[in-house]
């Protein structure tokens, strides 16, 4: 190139060069100052766009950290106000066996009564008032609540409390007497019980058991043990059991004579007897233990004598010394005999109760059994508990242990909630720190290396500079030519 004035394309290379210098030098010193290699979309597009998503969901992570502890707090907060309802529950358990006691008066009974009363509203109170911030757990309001504890949509956890008041709380009974369980069969050798060939008992969301059979005229006691055993063979939760009391008096002539009975297949002979005050009688039973049942006599009618058992009730007035004498039977269910004869058996039929702490259907029953062929069980809540009565304190330990039942599935559902919230939190901490270092090493500076970058550039400027003041004094030359 010839020797020119007006074009210096030396001093423009070394223009441009210089520029691209500065301009990464720029960028040097953004990266070192900011400590992030990109700054702008400029800087790298795709880890731009890679890093943004990256830190979304870092961020969804870390509020998801939070939500799973509020969960596992929430959890917590319900679980400890089901301990104390569990407390309560087992000090009514305690009072009901106090209760069912026979040595207990009415007033005794009535002053038991009045702290399961109080009991009673105490567990409601608990139910109706505890709650996590705004929300109820205990009264039936929560159901199944999702945990979010994920970055992204529909991420969740499900979390289910159910309700623990006193009128959800209890025992799940089908109670229903047929037409011969529970009554009164006379003058026969057997009860006339019909067999069971398809009868199946389905629990509610669970399992359903196989054919359960019996044999006609089997005992009360001997239908529930085929029962429980094919409940327990396919896992229902479903227990049958036997409920029988009769009442029994005798004619008036009856007094002073040797009176025979025969009681469950066992005789007994009382010397003297006294139809107007039946102890000696309960006592001549009770000290024969083959009988299999419990003899008491009435708190208020000694004349009459109540025989308590968990399997049919056989009695016959054998004979009487001198007199004919007639006894009256009550079965379970009310039916009366006013004046049996003597030889004559009466079969107090059980009546069988089926129970279990979650709801459950039956079918191929049979009308002698349970007077019908289907039937779906009833809640026996702890609200209506009422220890009063003997038998009522007798009914309401078998309500309150389906409560004690139902309070500790839900407990255990809480506790499993718990354990997968802490794993998950762990997860989650994971993942947290495997992707903050994916988008630290698309996204963070490398400070080695924008140092070693400066060092250059800053090198490459000051040349620049010296290359560039050459090209301008270059033009110079040209004077020499006009000299």
């Amino acid at each position: 190139m010839g020797n020119v004035i007006q074009t210096n394309v030396s001093s423009i290379g070394a223009q441009r060069s210089l520029t691209r210098t500065n301009n990464d030098l720029a960028t040097t010193f953004q990266r070192l100052s900011t400590g992030l290699r990109i700054n702008s979309a400029r800087d790298d597009a795709a880890g731009l766009q890679i890093s943004n998503s990256l830190t979304s969901q870092i961020n969804g992570l870390g509020v998801a950290v939070r939500n799973a502890n509020d969960g596992i707090s929430l959890a917590q907060t319900a679980e400890g106000a089901l301990q104390e309802t569990t407390n309560i529950l087992q000090r009514m358990r305690d009072l009901s066996i106090q209760s069912a006691n026979g040595t207990n008066s009415q007033s005794q009974r009535d002053a038991l009564q009045a702290e399961i009363s109080q009991l009673q509203l105490e567990i409601n109170r608990i139910a109706d008032t505890t709650s996590f911030g705004s929300r109820n757990l205990l009264d039936g309001t929560f159901g199944v609540t999702q945990l979010q504890v994920g970055a992204q949509a529909n991420q969740t956890i499900g979390v289910t409390i159910n309700s623990a008041t006193g009128a959800n709380l209890g025992n799940q009974v089908f109670n229903s007497e047929g037409t011969v369980a529970g009554g009164l069969v006379s003058g026969a050798a057997v009860n006339g019980m019909n067999a069971l060939t398809v009868f199946q008992i389905s629990e509610s969301g669970g399992n359903t058991t196989g054919n359960i059979t019996t044999s006609a005229n089997d005992t009360s006691a001997a239908i529930a043990t085929a029962i429980n055993t094919g409940t327990t063979a396919a896992n229902v939760g479903v227990t049958a059991s036997v409920e029988n009391t009769v009442l029994i008096s005798f004619s008036a002539n009856t007094a002073g004579e040797t009176v025979q009975l025969d009681v469950n297949g066992q005789t007994i002979t009382i010397s003297n007897f006294n139809q107007a005050d039946l102890t000696q009688t309960a006592a001549a039973i009770n000290d024969n233990g083959s009988t299999g049942l419990v003899a008491t006599v009435s708190s208020t009618n000694s004349s009459q004598l109540i025989l308590t058992d968990t399997d049919d009730i056989t009695v016959t007035l054998d004979s009487v010394t001198t007199v004919a004498g007639t006894m009256s039977f009550t079965s379970n269910d009310g039916t009366n005999i006013a004046a049996a004869a003597e030889a004559a058996q009466q079969i107090g039929v059980g009546e069988v109760i089926l129970s279990g702490p979650n709801a459950f259907s039956f079918t191929g029953g049979d009308a002698e059994l349970f007077a019908a062929a289907t039937g779906n069980s009833t809640l026996s809540s702890v609200d209506n508990v009422d220890i009063s009565t003997q038998s009522g304190a007798q009914a309401a330990i078998d309500v309150l242990d389906g409560a004690i039942v139902s309070i500790d599935s839900n407990r255990a559902e809480l506790g499993a909630v718990q354990n997968r919230l802490s794993s998950t939190i762990a997860n989650l901490g994971s993942i947290i720190e495997n992707v903050s270092a994916a988008r630290s090493r698309i996204r963070d500076t490398d400070f080695a290396s924008e140092t070693a970058n400066l060092a250059k550039n800053q090198v490459l400027q000051q040349a620049g500079l010296s290359v560039l003041a050459q090209a301008n004094a270059s033009s110079q030359s040209v004077l020499s030519l006009l000299q």
